[in-house]
């Protein structure tokens, strides 16, 4: 049985997306309770040469839509990347999965196929639609998801791997 483009992208995507709305809501809220500057939590980085939190979900949003650019016939949305807010950054999310809910299924018939180059960077590589999402797209994207998570808790925000998962279809809780 094979997996369809749509189900290894929309989904997943606003699966992600949500699972960075609810870190948002969680830093608010962590930073309500302690008495701590939310601005602090959106620039927070790991590293001295890594994106900030804001870069992070800025990034989950652009490889996201623009793969669906990609692999469709579909424009995807620009953004100008100026979030400086917690509250920016969920309605980037929001426009984001906005977005998605406007991709028909059927738009990504056949994407597996479709060829795609990207050149940006010291990045040149041509792929097949399904080896852009498999190689590149889905790695990065939850890289970003990821990367946010661990931004967060390293400040202190108490999420968890149960949040970083996120609801399951169909789950029941004990």
């Amino acid at each position: 049985m094979s997996v369809s483009m749509y189900r290894l992208t929309l989904p997943l995507f606003t699966r992600g997306l949500n699972v960075l709305a609810h870190y948002l809501d969680a830093a608010q809220t962590f930073a309500t309770q302690n008495n701590t500057d939310p601005q602090l939590l959106v620039d927070a980085r790991l590293a001295p040469n890594m994106l900030s939190l804001a870069g992070q979900i800025q990034r989950a949003s652009d490889t996201s839509k623009n793969a669906i650019g990609r692999l469709t016939s579909v424009a995807a949305p620009r953004f100008e990347d100026n979030e400086t807010s917690l509250a920016q950054l969920q309605e980037r999310i929001t426009n984001t999965i906005a977005f998605f809910d406007n991709v028909p299924a059927s738009a990504l018939d056949g994407a597996e196929h479709k060829p795609v180059a990207l050149k940006f960077s010291k990045l040149q590589a041509d792929f097949s639609g399904d080896e852009y999402l498999l190689s590149f797209v889905l790695p990065n994207f939850y890289f970003h998801v990821a990367t946010a998570h661990g931004i967060l808790r390293h400040q202190g925000v108490p999420i968890g791997k149960a949040d970083y998962l996120g609801p399951f279809t169909g789950a029941a809780v004990a």
